[in-house]
């Protein structure tokens, strides 16, 4: 065991405290912490417009007319999120430059509608929806990180119109952003007039044939889902945040996929992915927080005997409840305890070859691209996840169960030597 633990001490640590510090995935991250909230608000909405058994109480016009008018919410959000992971992200960037974010923001939210086809079923001028959600979301990433690049570069060499003293900070500052905002969009002009002598014709359809697909076909595979959990696990084990470390690099995979499959909900098609943000968030992290804590939970209060196990029950019972366990992973402790590492390891993995295999044999409908909030308690999530749908809670509690039974053995143990050194230090 110790020698496992200094393997993965010396090795994985010193990459997981690169990742964790890198400053693209750090814009990364926070540019779809910027969009969750829209992308959350539409996503009710997606749920309140597919009521179960609503097409059977209203007539076909009225639900209809129902779908329709609400369809705009969740069009002005999930359908263009891309647009708002592109400004979020290179806005986030060019901040940890210590440059004019907003202008960062913007000039990549212009630098990729010049790159987006503007084309479609032969009219000109009429950008594609699709361009704008998942279709688009490798090209605006990197359309983001390099026009914040550009538009800094031009910055940092002056290249800029200086104002006279008494003008405006406001009119001063727009000013300065000014060339170096239009020589970051000739770029990307340029780059667009590039693509069209090519036989790819758009950045779009490259980027998309070359990088995106077989990306988005990798995370979309049970191997790279159990390595991804995996690495997530083994990083909080040392302390360090996995969700953030490892999210960074698989959400726009992971979004990606959930598009697909929201588009496909919206439309009554057959769902076409089993591996989504949802898959990871629902039926992972939505069972008590990572690691699926709210079985260790409860088992404190079915089989703790010690006293530090049943305060530590008390207190992190109502937060576990919404999927916030670090009251558990700092207290029970999880981080850097030996006696925990295999079930902290093992119960998600179990869990997520479980899930995927319900859903890849119909026994449980795949995710729907609805994205639920993380704080859902369980049974809730489930069920609004797989497009409101029984089974969807039926398998959450199923693997409660499970991730309970692997972990009973072990803290049992745990529980039994807080116990006894309670009992020594009483008779002290």
């Amino acid at each position: 065991m110790n020698k496992f633990m200094g393997f993965l001490e010396n090795i994985l640590l010193p990459i997981a405290d690169k990742l964790n510090n890198n400053r693209y995935l750090t814009a990364l991250r926070d540019g779809f912490m910027v969009s969750l909230p829209l992308i959350i608000f539409g996503s009710i909405f997606v749920v309140i417009a597919n009521f179960p058994f609503l097409d059977k109480v209203l007539s076909e016009r009225a639900y209809t007319a129902y779908q329709n008018a609400l369809a705009p919410a969740s069009a002005a959000t999930l359908s263009i999120m891309g647009l708002f992971v592109i400004v979020g992200i290179a806005y986030k960037l060019t901040h940890y430059y210590g440059g004019e974010a907003i202008y960062g923001g913007v000039v990549a939210l212009a630098s990729y509608l010049i790159l987006t086809p503007q084309t479609l079923d032969g009219i000109e001028g009429v950008i594609p929806t699709s361009s704008l959600g998942a279709e688009g979301m490798f090209l605006g990433i990197l359309t983001a990180f390099v026009s914040a690049e550009v538009y800094r570069f031009f910055v940092n060499k002056n290249v800029t119109i200086k104002m006279p003293p008494g003008v405006p900070e406001a009119v001063s500052r727009s000013f300065s952003a000014l060339i170096p905002i239009s020589l970051t969009l000739v770029v990307f002009l340029t780059i667009r007039i590039i693509f069209s002598f090519t036989f790819f014709q758009t950045a779009q359809n490259f980027i998309f044939t070359v990088i995106q697909q077989p990306l988005t076909k990798l995370g979309s595979g049970l191997g790279a889902t159990i390595l991804a959990v995996l690495l997530i696990q083994i990083f909080w084990f040392f302390g360090l945040h996995g969700q953030i470390i490892v999210n960074s690099v698989f959400d726009p995979i992971w979004y990606a996929l959930n598009n697909q499959n929201l588009q496909a909900f919206q439309s009554g098609q057959e769902l076409p992915n089993i591996i989504t943000k949802q898959f990871i968030d629902t039926f992972l992290v939505g069972m008590g927080g990572t690691g699926m804590t709210l079985a260790v939970v409860i088992l404190i209060f079915l089989i703790g005997r010690s006293r530090q196990t049943k305060e530590l029950g008390k207190l992190g019972g109502p937060a576990g409840i919404f999927n916030v366990n670090e009251p558990i992973i700092f207290g029970l402790p999880i981080i850097m305890n030996p006696l925990v590492l295999i079930p902290w390891i093992l119960a998600p993995i179990i869990v997520t070859i479980i899930t995927y295999f319900s859903m890849s044999t119909g026994l449980v409908p795949k995710p729907a691209g609805i994205i639920v909030p993380w704080t859902t308690p369980i049974g809730l999530s489930g069920f609004l996840a797989t497009g409101n749908s029984w089974r969807g809670a039926v398998l959450q509690i199923f693997n409660l169960l499970v991730v309970m039974g692997i972990w009973l053995p072990f803290l049992k143990i745990l529980d039994k030597s807080y116990y006894e050194k309670e009992k020594a230090k009483k008779k002290e």
